[in-house]
């Protein structure tokens, strides 16, 4: 990672766009479990079976979405050709100085909104983030902008809840993803793609305990430089009842769900969310 890192910005993404062949060809080979994991959600987006050139599409779009955070967090973000569609949800909770949780998944890229408030200051974004899920990767990534780790929430500490608040108060966004469970976090099951998968209620119970609007996030990679980004208004507040809380939930999780759904069918080779079913999803990040 070092090395493309080094490639990419002294020589130039194209040269270095290259290499993702081979490392992709690697993973293809020798990483097991993410590719079990990549032919069965292929299987069930597709509606046929994944043949290798689709195992192989599914993770060269993911490395590339990894590359790109190279040119991203090194300011070259204006490289790119981003479409935004529904920002005006966004911003008109934002002229209002209110904060609001952005809900983002593992379609995609995230990163692409993140550079364009950091580096053109027009989004104040601060993420909750498992650093510790892809803590190589990530250490050489933001090694590129230091900075940006002031802007990372680690959750499930006694501070998080806090840190959270702060920037709500200040009128800026908090942004999570929603896909994922993690170690011990409650979650919910719903039907995504035929399939019952585990999501976590904590995104959804902490705009519900903040009464902060939350707005959907995807980031769908196109392709060469294009990027499209849609952002959709999910709640404006979420009624908090403690007896019944997950009841309370489950309308707002399900209709993030769907929506998650509508747009991996839009990108189908988006989703990187590479665990081997619901069963494992509170595993730790595969190394690719």
């Amino acid at each position: 990672m070092r090395l493309l890192v080094l490639i990419t910005l002294w020589v130039g993404r194209p040269v270095a766009r290259g290499l993702l062949y081979p490392i992709c060809s690697y993973f293809l080979v020798f990483s097991g479990g993410a590719q079990r994991t990549s032919r069965d959600y292929l299987r069930r987006i597709l509606n046929r079976p994944p043949s290798w050139t689709d195992v192989f599409r599914h993770f060269h779009a993911f490395a590339s979405t990894i590359h790109d955070r190279v040119y991203l967090l090194s300011g070259r973000h204006r490289y790119f050709d981003i479409h935004t569609e529904g920002a005006s949800a966004l911003h008109a909770i934002l002229a209002q100085n209110r904060g609001c949780i952005l809900l983002g998944s593992h379609l995609g890229s995230f990163e692409v909104l993140r550079a364009q408030g950091i580096f053109d200051h027009k989004l104040p974004i601060t993420v909750i983030m498992h650093e510790a899920a892809a803590s190589n990767l990530n250490a050489v990534l933001h090694n590129l902008r230091p900075e940006i780790r002031d802007r990372i929430i680690p959750p499930g500490t006694a501070d998080t809840m806090l840190a959270v608040k702060e920037r709500l108060d200040r009128g800026e966004i908090v942004g999570i993803l929603g896909d994922r469970l993690f170690n011990d976090e409650k979650g919910m099951a719903c039907e995504f793609l035929g399939q019952t998968r585990m999501f976590p209620e904590g995104p959804f119970l902490l705009a519900a305990l903040l009464q902060v609007p939350i707005v959907l996030f995807f980031g769908l990679y196109q392709g060469g430089r294009q990027y499209h980004l849609y952002f959709e208004p999910l709640a404006d507040s979420i009624p908090v009842n403690g007896a019944r809380r997950s009841e309370t939930l489950r309308p707002w999780i399900e209709r993030y769900v769907g929506r998650l759904e509508h747009y991996c069918r839009l990108s189908p080779y988006n989703w990187f969310n590479f665990y081997e079913g619901p069963d494992h999803a509170r595993h730790s990040h595969p190394a690719v």
